[in-house]
């Protein structure tokens, strides 16, 4: 484990190199399917074309992940949002179910808020109701793509993805990266894990059942 005077090996100079290159051939072979999100997007729902949020990254410091928007800014007769479902169009289904809504996360990558691989960037909410373990999964930056992604992504429960989110980090080694990024080729090209059972967008994360 990572301690404040050693850092984790996946913060060295080998990894970074990898995400600033693939990131870059990455925006270049991928700029006109990022072109036509965005027109798609524009059509559809208006503007912003992207959606921005805080969420946390190394070592749980903020920084604003960017994606192209995926549901509309509709609202019920009270002036509340609708439900997910009802606000996830046919672009946004799209968009998410072939992950083409996170490629704007490139740019976290060459900004270095984000890595290729590494545990998913979630909600700044959900930082006090971690344990202590899971905490952990911030002891490297957040990736594109992670072991729980491709070991069943939204079709997991939440300790099942935390579960996968501390093993990368214990055993992190460029080679388990590679095999990631090939798994996630395979995954976003059959489309498996995108959905949560009955729900459009995984359920929120409140906490663990057991004390803490």
């Amino acid at each position: 484990m990572p301690t404040a005077t050693h850092a984790h090996p996946a913060l060295g100079g080998a990894k970074r190199a990898t995400d600033v290159i693939v990131g870059l051939i990455l925006l270049g072979i991928l700029s006109p399917l990022f072109l036509l999100a965005a027109l798609l997007v524009y059509a559809t729902m208006g503007r912003p074309v992207f959606f921005s949020q805080d969420r946390p990254g190394l070592r749980s410091r903020p920084f604003r992940l960017i994606k192209f928007r995926s549901m509309s800014d509709q609202l019920d007769a009270a002036g509340k949002p609708l439900p997910d479902a009802e606000r996830l169009g046919k672009v946004g289904q799209w968009l998410r179910s072939t992950s083409i809504d996170e490629l704007p996360e490139l740019i976290n990558v060459l900004r270095g808020d984000m890595s290729l691989v590494g545990p998913r960037p979630l909600l700044m909410d959900y930082l006090p109701l971690y344990s202590m373990e899971q905490l952990r999964r911030h002891d490297v930056r957040p990736g594109l793509t992670g072991l729980a992604q491709v070991g069943g992504r939204n079709a997991l429960g939440w300790e099942q993805k935390f579960a996968l989110d501390i093993r990368y980090v214990d055993h992190w080694s460029m080679t388990l990266d590679w095999k990631i990024l090939a798994a996630t080729m395979w995954k976003v090209l059959t489309r498996q894990g995108i959905g949560h059972e009955d729900h459009p967008t995984p359920p929120k994360f409140e906490g663990n059942r057991i004390e803490r």
